[in-house]
């Protein structure tokens, strides 16, 4: 069974990732109408490029953005989780040792201390986020069974490498949940919530763009803002 989870099933999950990922950026960009101020954008196009990569590096950063600022806790909180869901399967060792044995190659590695802390950052990360949807009505009246989902979803890797990695009885149990939570967290993210991994990048630009030419084009007109 390892055999076939480290081998087709990883190419599978990965095929299913990559594609539905492709797919969900062009279902995106298709559906944007751009028939509308076709005129305007076509002579402010400079401004939209700016607008766009702005909007996008402006969100990339702590406090980059007023939302980030009006609330810190929060923006630590959730830069903390996507810094380890993103850094830690990509460049801990034990991953690369197995892209080294099945694919003749590897990447960087990050120490095995900091490889734990970011786990166990994700971890708490999640359990607090689970915690806060129940805690406050305004986030707990908006919140599916699909949102508590989908966070054991992206927590189950981490607590279960932990805890194969930290030499815990049934290591062979816990290996395999690990690996079949991983393959089950990548086919989930372009059918899910998951997917603003990628739609993040193209709504921002898709605001920053129209806000920079708008804002160009008044400014071309001699119009403040």
């Amino acid at each position: 069974m390892y055999e076939f989870l480290t081998g087709p099933m990883v190419w599978l999950s990965f095929g299913i990732f990559f594609t539905g990922l492709i797919a969900r950026a062009v279902i995106y960009i298709r559906g944007l109408d751009w028939r509308l101020d076709r005129v305007t954008y076509s002579e402010n196009l400079s401004y939209g490029v700016k607008g766009a990569l702005r909007s996008i590096i402006l969100w990339l950063f702590p406090f980059g953005t007023h939302s980030w600022r009006n609330n810190p806790g929060f923006t630590i909180l959730v830069f903390a989780l996507h810094i380890g869901l993103l850094f830690t399967p990509i460049f801990i060792l034990g991953h690369n040792i197995l892209l080294r044995e099945r694919w003749g190659f590897s990447l960087w590695t990050i120490p095995e201390g900091l490889a734990d802390t970011l786990t166990v950052v994700v971890i708490l990360s999640v359990i607090f986020l689970f915690l806060r949807r129940i805690a406050l009505p305004e986030v707990r009246m908006m919140t599916t069974a699909q949102d508590y989902m989908l966070l054991l979803i992206a927590a189950a890797p981490f607590v279960t490498g932990f805890i194969a990695h930290h030499g815990a009885s049934h290591y062979n149990f816990w290996i395999i949940a690990h690996i079949i939570s991983g393959e089950i967290l990548l086919i989930a993210i372009p059918f899910t919530k998951l997917s603003h991994f990628i739609l993040f990048f193209l709504s921002r630009a898709q605001l920053g763009m129209d806000f920079g030419i708008k804002r160009g084009g008044m400014k071309s007109k001699g119009i403040a803002w």
